[in-house]
């Protein structure tokens, strides 16, 4: 990049240089210095917490931090206990003035979006989702060895790897194993931030629900869920509140429970923790905001973390029945993904 002479660097979703101890922060460093502009782009600057802005403060105007990280936490935080640290009333203004110069665009203000906007957010498998996910496609693999594949059977296997990605698989004994799924759970965050308007998370699994909810509550964002286990008088009373009351930011669906019928135009972005495996189901769930009474532009964000969920969600966008391609997906899955064959 260096050696191409260019004058200005774009860097998009920015927040992933919030750390000026990484590599990849120090690469961009050290471009910086033979480049005249550097232009970031992000909606959650600060997602996590105030200290998130320092590595970006840090590259696109070094002054006006302080050198030292410690140095900034402290003008930011304050620590409570061994482990605990929480924003000092002033952080906003001191995260500001160090993010300066900026500008700051909502969707509603962008007067040429399309009506709907599609995203892709990428969430890397964490080392422990990247060896079961490993561990079950290599099992896959040595299955299929000269055996016919049925796409019922290819179903059932890719829904594991789903599982996986997820965060919670399912045994053959009804239990549930959790892994840790902590870069899927911040993307989701994040996603939900940048929105201006309330918002929609569809989520196949209802133990992943569980964990999802408990995540956003951990980081005191107000939501409220629903899936099979809701009475139906429940469901009108949730959506009735999501609706009309500003105390419920966000909606949590499971896509089977809640496709059809329902208006929540009250948000003007979905969330897609995972892709379903029915074209109608994320149809009919992407209809729930593009409905009469919508007046923003709507956006439908694809979270993904391996190449089984990208081709899902492109066979989804492109209205191909899973079945017809579940065994090509199925190959995929273990000879792709991870270069298993």
């Amino acid at each position: 990049i260096i050696e191409g002479g260019f004058d200005l660097i774009v860097i998009d979703e920015a927040s992933a240089y919030k750390n000026a101890r990484t590599v990849r922060w120090k690469d961009m460093r050290d471009v910086c210095k033979h480049i005249k502009g550097l232009w970031m782009l992000t909606g959650t600057p600060a997602a996590q917490s105030p200290v998130d802005a320092y590595g970006l403060a840090k590259l696109v105007n070094p002054t006006a931090v302080p050198p030292f990280f410690g140095q900034f936490r402290d003008q930011v935080m304050f620590k409570i206990s061994e482990y605990r640290w929480l924003p000092r009333p002033e952080a906003k203004t001191v995260v500001r003035n160090a993010l300066q110069p900026a500008i700051r665009y909502e969707k509603k203000d962008c007067i040429d979006l399309p009506p709907i906007t599609y995203m892709d957010r990428d969430a890397p498998l964490t080392p422990q989702q990247n060896s079961y996910y490993k561990l079950l496609a290599k099992q896959m693999f040595i299955e299929a060895d000269g055996e016919e594949i049925t796409a019922v059977n290819a179903a059932v296997k890719i829904n594991k790897l789903l599982q996986i990605t997820c965060g919670s698989i399912y045994t053959d004994t009804g239990e549930v194993v959790d892994f840790d799924v902590s870069n899927r759970l911040n993307v989701v965050q994040e996603a939900i931030e940048e929105s201006s308007n309330k918002v929609l998370v569809f989520v196949p699994f209802t133990h992943t629900i569980d964990l999802l909810r408990k995540h956003l509550e951990k980081n005191h964002i107000t939501c409220d869920v629903i899936n099979g286990a809701v009475s139906a008088n429940a469901r009108a009373d949730i959506v009735n509140t999501f609706q009309r009351n500003d105390s419920v930011k966000v909606l949590i669906i499971q896509p089977q429970a809640a496709s059809h019928g329902l208006t929540l135009t009250a948000a003007d972005t979905i969330i897609w923790y995972a892709p379903c495996t029915s074209v109608e189901t994320y149809l009919q769930a992407n209809a729930r905001i593009d409905r009469p009474g919508q007046k923003n532009p709507m956006t439908i964000i694809h979270v993904k973390g391996s190449n089984v969920e990208s081709r899902m969600y492109s066979l989804l966008r492109n209205n191909i029945h899973n079945h017809n391609q579940i065994i090509d997906l199925y190959r995929e899955a273990i000879e792709k993904d991870f270069e298993i064959a």
